[in-house]
C-alpha cells in the first residue's frame, strides 16, 4: 500500500505543478476509508500544490474538502487506490415556500450585521414539561400529528437534540431562543467561508426550525411539535442553492455533535456522492436522516429524500389529503402537515393584516393574510374595491383603478405578476381571494417592496363580494398590515420538520432506538391517507404519541 501511496503522490505533484492562480472550484473527496483520508491530509497540508489546494478533513464521512483551479488536477485524485468518488461543488434550488416569502431590505440589512454569540448548551433532564392548552396561535398540525399527547411520555423532546441544515436561523427569536443550541455556516460566498455567518437570510430554515421545536408560548398556544428538544442549525443553502458539499459538511457536524436527528427541507432530481456517503455514515452513527420528497406534483421523490436510509416526507393538508404539489413515489415513506403551517420567521419579516370589508356603509371585520414583500402599512388604508378578473394585463382593461383596490382570483399567473399589472393600471391596493378553501400567505414582489398593501380573503368571501359589486353594491376595504414574527408556508418542506419534531419525541423517550427501529415504528403507527394505490402518502399520517409508545415499548424488546 505505501509503494501505492508513494507512486501517486509523485505522479500528483508532476499533474499540479502549476502556475499560481485563484482556485474557482471546489470538490470532495470521499475515500474508502479513514486511513487514505489521513494519509492523503497528512501529505496535502504538508506539501504546497499551486493546483491543488487542502480545505479541510471530514472524518466522520472519509472525506476531504479541496480547491483546484483546474477540474484535471482535482479529479486525477480518482487514481488512488483509497479515493471512492472525486466530486465537484454542486447546487440545488434555494429553498423556499410554494407560496413564496421575501425578507424585506431592512430585515435583511439588519440580520446581515448581527453577529450571534451564545455558548454551547445541553438538555436538561429537569425542564418542566409543559401542559398544552389550545390557544389563538396554535399551529394545526402540531394538533394533526397529537404532539401534545405525547409530551408527557417523551419529556417533550428533551432528551433530544435535533440538526437542521437549511438557509440559517434568527437564534434571538423568542420562539427559538430557549432551544438553540449552536449554529455553523458551511456555505461558502464570493468573499470565503465565514463558519459563524448562520443568520437566516431567506426565512426557510427559521420557518423549519420552529415546526421542530419552538418553544410551547403558555399565552397564545404556539409551539413546535417537540418544544423542548435543542436546535443546532447549519446553513448549507446560500444565493446559489443548496451546495453538495456544504450539506455533506453539515452531516459530519451533526455526527461529530453526537445529534439524533437531522432534517433537511431541501432537494432536488440528482444524486449526488457526497452526499449518499454522509447519509450512510450518519446511518452507522445512530443519527435519524429526514428529507423533503419535493414540491413538483411529480411521481418521483426528491434526493437527499429518496435514498434508502433517509425518511422520505410528503405533505398533507388540513382536511389531511395529499397536496397537489407534494411528490411521491416508491421512495416517499410518510406525510405529515405541509399547508398552511404557522411557524416562526426571522423577526420582524412577516406580516399580519387587519381587513375591514364595507358594503352599501356597513363594515364587518374579515379574516386575511397578508403578504410579504411590501411596505407596511399601519395607518388604516382605504379603497373601492373594483373586480379585476385572475389579474392578467387584459383584465385591467378599460378599468379605472386609480385611488381603488383591485379584487382579483388567485390562479393561473403568480401573485407577482398580478401586483405587477395591479401596479401598472394604477391600484391603490390589491386583494386577492383564493380559489380553494382556507387562506395563503404569498410574496408580492420579486425585487424592491411594493408600497401598496396586498392582502388575501378567502375563496366564499371574495365571490360574495363580486355577486354584490355586479348587482351595484358599493364595495370597498379598509386594510392594516403589522410586522410578525410569523408566517404561513406551504410546502413538503413544512412537513418534513413536523416527522422530525416526532423523531426527537421518540429518541428522547428511547435514546437507543436505531434509524432502523425509527423508520420502522413510523410505518406501523401511521394512518393511512387513500389514495395510496402508487404510493402516494406511504405509510400514511405521523402520529407521534402511538409512535412515542411503540419507541417505549421497545426499550423492553
Amino acid at each position: 500500500m505505501r509503494t501505492n501511496y508513494s507512486k501517486f503522490l509523485i505522479s500528483l505533484v508532476s499533474i499540479i505543478a502549476l502556475s499560481q492562480t485563484a482556485f474557482a472550484k471546489r470538490y470532495i473527496v470521499v475515500y474508502k476509508s479513514q486511513q487514505g483520508l489521513k494519509a492523503m491530509s497528512s501529505y496535502m497540508q504538508l506539501e504546497n500544490n499551486s493546483g491543488v489546494e487542502f480545505e479541510r478533513s471530514l472524518i466522520n464521512v472519509n472525506s476531504m474538502v479541496i480547491k483546484a483551479d483546474q477540474a484535471d488536477a482535482a479529479m486525477s485524485l480518482i487514481n488512488h487506490p483509497e479515493v471512492a468518488t472525486v466530486e465537484e461543488e454542486v447546487f440545488r434550488p434555494l429553498p423556499k415556500p410554494m407560496s413564496g416569502f421575501k425578507l424585506s431590505i431592512n430585515d435583511l440589512e439588519r440580520k446581515k450585521k448581527r453577529r450571534y454569540r451564545k455558548g454551547e448548551d445541553t438538555p436538561s433532564a429537569g425542564d418542566n414539561v409543559p401542559s398544552f392548552v389550545e390557544g389563538a396561535a396554535t399551529p394545526w398540525g402540531i394538533k394533526a400529528v397529537n404532539a401534545p399527547q405525547a409530551w408527557a411520555s417523551a419529556k417533550a423532546g428533551a432528551q433530544a437534540r435535533v440538526l437542521v441544515l437549511d438557509t440559517g436561523i434568527d437564534p434571538e427569536h423568542p420562539a427559538l431562543a430557549k432551544n438553540f443550541e449552536k449554529g455553523r455556516n458551511f456555505f461558502e460566498s464570493d468573499t470565503g467561508l465565514d463558519t459563524e455567518d448562520f443568520i437566516d437570510k431567506e426565512g426557510h430554515g427559521t420557518h423549519v426550525a420552529g415546526t421542530v421545536a419552538a418553544s410551547y408560548n403558555e399565552q397564545t398556544g404556539f409551539t413546535g411539535v417537540a418544544p423542548l428538544t435543542k436546535i443546532l442549525m447549519g446553513r448549507v443553502c446560500g444565493d446559489l442553492g443548496c451546495s453538495n458539499i456544504a450539506v455533506a459538511e453539515g452531516i459530519n457536524w451533526g455526527i461529530d455533535s453526537k445529534v439524533d436527528v437531522i432534517t433537511m427541507s431541501l432537494g432536488g432530481p440528482f444524486s449526488t456522492s457526497a452526499e449518499k456517503n454522509a447519509i450512510a455514515n450518519a446511518e452507522k452513527a445512530g443519527v435519524s436522516v429526514i428529507a423533503a420528497s419535493g414540491n413538483d406534483g411529480t411521481a418521483k421523490v426528491s434526493f437527499p429524500a429518496a435514498y434508502a436510509t433517509v425518511i422520505a416526507v410528503g405533505a398533507v393538508d388540513s382536511s389531511i389529503k395529499k397536496t397537489t404539489f407534494s411528490q411521491w413515489g416508491p421512495q416517499l415513506d410518510i406525510v405529515a402537515p405541509g399547508a398552511a403551517v404557522i411557524s416562526s420567521v426571522p423577526q420582524g419579516s412577516g406580516r399580519e393584516s387587519i381587513v375591514e370589508i364595507v358594503v352599501n356603509g356597513n363594515k364587518s371585520s374579515v379574516k386575511s393574510a397578508a403578504f410579504s414583500g411590501t411596505s407596511l402599512f399601519t395607518t388604516v388604508q382605504v379603497g373601492e374595491l373594483v373586480p379585476a378578473g385572475l389579474g392578467k394585463p387584459e383584465d385591467f382593461t378599460g378599468l379605472n383603478l386609480e385611488g381603488k383596490f383591485a379584487l382579483i382570483s388567485r390562479g393561473e399567473i403568480t401573485f407577482v405578476d398580478k401586483v405587477k399589472n395591479a401596479l401598472k393600471a394604477k391600484a391603490a391596493g390589491v386583494v386577492i381571494y383564493n380559489n380553494t378553501d382556507g387562506l395563503m400567505q404569498g410574496v408580492a414582489s420579486d425585487g424592491a417592496e411594493v408600497t401598496i398593501p396586498v392582502i388575501m380573503i378567502e375563496k366564499t368571501l371574495g365571490l360574495g363580494l363580486i355577486d354584490q359589486i355586479s348587482k351595484g353594491a358599493k364595495v370597498g376595504a379598509e386594510v392594516l398590515t403589522t410586522a410578525s414574527d410569523y408566517a404561513s408556508f406551504d410546502g413538503t418542506s413544512m412537513a418534513t420538520p413536523h416527522v422530525a419534531g416526532v423523531v426527537a419525541l421518540m429518541k428522547s423517550a428511547n435514546k437507543k432506538l436505531t434509524p432502523e427501529q425509527v423508520r420502522m415504528i413510523l410505518g406501523k403507527t401511521a394512518v393511512a391517507v387513500l389514495p395510496n394505490d402508487q404510493n402516494q402518502t406511504g405509510a400514511g399520517m405521523i402520529q407521534a404519541d402511538k409512535a412515542v409508545q411503540m419507541a417505549i415499548s421497545a426499550i423492553h424488546d
